[in-house]
């Protein structure tokens, strides 16, 4: 169905945003847990930088920007899915990284030894802080967000990754279904994508109330393949069968795509390949999530045309295109010059080593001091690696997406 001949009467207060064909800008939130701090800095730059440039165009007062103005689509998993939701729901990104101090020490309060065989964590105040931020009465519904929401989550009894997005023509989104996703309170929702295994316990969610058997068990988003969720995102918003059907192409979308560190682990020796087993079975999830990430990334550089991004490894480099695409210090390809890419794509992140401390100018953090997802006591630490990522952010990575218009409500 085309855009001029669907309805948007189900859409509410949004038609008016999504009825109009235009170039369209994402925001892909990485999962990470407490390391989300980082990611709160990045966008409180990032806000600011936008803020400037729609004030001296005049198109905003000061003072009034706010990040789900400039974002059409905005992805989130684990801890990105809590700040994508903070954003969709109107927030500035000032008023997130409040909230991410105040919850960071409650939500990581350890439980009583004798009760950790079920969690390291309660749920209790982290439900309690997603209540309070986003309203127990917040859904997906288009009436109770600012913009379009994707928020990843894996359904573990029916082992499989649920990227839950709050497009209004989406097939499981039909009011008329009993399971509707848009009727999951947004609270839970964001709950359930956050419940990683060890540190916080599943989240059960009956998704159609008269029926017993439509009750699931949510674990964490960052065990799909979709912790980064940036080319999940791509994919929801162009692929006709998600029924949203926004166009490909450099001039016609944007992802900005921000992650919550690289946290590299060595493992064991080719001399003594089987030691410490124990270890490496513990930071099994990590790597496949790191792992995931990438594969996520390394999809966008390569399908759409990336603007900025760290060095991938020594053989791809970081794939912006340059005329001498062996060599990373000859000139960027303009991006005047179509390459025929899906999308324009910018990726900012952190290397949580020491070299790529040092390269942050931050030579006296420890690595391991920060790369835990639960580093309550690195909470300062990790903000002043967001202050240095969020620096690395140019308007002009996002080409001519910053040319055009806002959407401000009447």
């Amino acid at each position: 169905m085309s855009q001029t001949q669907k309805t948007w009467d189900h859409w509410k207060q949004l038609a008016a945003r999504y009825q109009t064909k235009r170039p369209r800008r994402m925001l892909a939130l990485d999962g990470g847990g407490i390391r989300g701090l980082m990611t709160a800095q990045v966008l409180v730059r990032l806000e600011e930088l936008l803020a400037k440039h729609y004030e001296k165009q005049a198109q905003i007062k000061p003072g009034s920007f706010r990040l789900c103005q400039f974002f059409d689509y905005v992805a989130g998993t684990s801890t990105g899915a809590i700040i994508a939701a903070a954003i969709a729901r109107g927030l500035s990104a000032k008023e997130i990284l409040d909230f991410y101090r105040e919850f960071g020490t409650a939500a990581f309060t350890k439980r009583p030894w004798y009760d950790r065989w079920k969690s390291l964590y309660g749920d209790g105040p982290l439900a309690s802080k997603l209540k309070e931020v986003y309203s127990t009465k917040a859904t997906l519904e288009p009436q109770h967000l600012k913009t379009l929401l994707l928020v990843v989550t894996r359904n573990a009894t029916s082992d499989s990754a649920w990227p839950i997005t709050s497009n209004p023509d989406a097939k499981y989104n039909a009011a008329i279904r009993p399971d509707c996703n848009l009727k999951i309170p947004l609270w839970q929702l964001v709950r359930a994508s956050t419940a990683a295994p060890v540190y916080f316990p599943p989240e059960v969610i009956q998704w159609d109330r008269d029926d017993p058997n439509k009750s699931f068990v949510f674990v964490d988003g960052g065990t799909t393949a979709y912790n980064n969720p940036a080319f999940c995102l791509a994919r929801m918003a162009t692929e006709p069968a998600y029924q949203l059907n926004w166009d490909r192409g450099e001039s016609n979308l944007l992802i900005v795509s921000l992650g919550t560190g690289l946290a590299p682990s060595l493992g064991n020796a080719a001399e003594d390949p089987e030691s410490n087993l124990a270890a490496n079975a513990v930071n099994a999830l990590s790597a496949l999530s790191s792992q995931a990430s990438f594969d996520q990334d390394i999809n966008c550089r390569t399908v759409g045309r990336c603007t900025f991004g760290h060095q991938l490894d020594r053989e791809v480099l970081d794939l912006v295109p340059r005329q001498e695409p062996s060599d990373p210090n000859s000139g960027v390809v303009p991006l005047k010059q179509d390459l025929g890419r899906a999308f324009l794509y910018a990726r900012y992140n952190a290397e949580l080593t020491q070299a790529g401390l040092t390269a942050l100018n931050l030579p006296r953090i420890d690595p391991h001091f920060v790369s835990k997802l639960d580093s309550v006591d690195a909470m300062p630490e990790l903000e002043a690696i967001g202050i240095e990522v969020g620096k690395q952010i140019q308007l002009e990575h996002f080409g001519k997406f910053i040319d055009g218009s806002l959407f401000l409500e009447n």
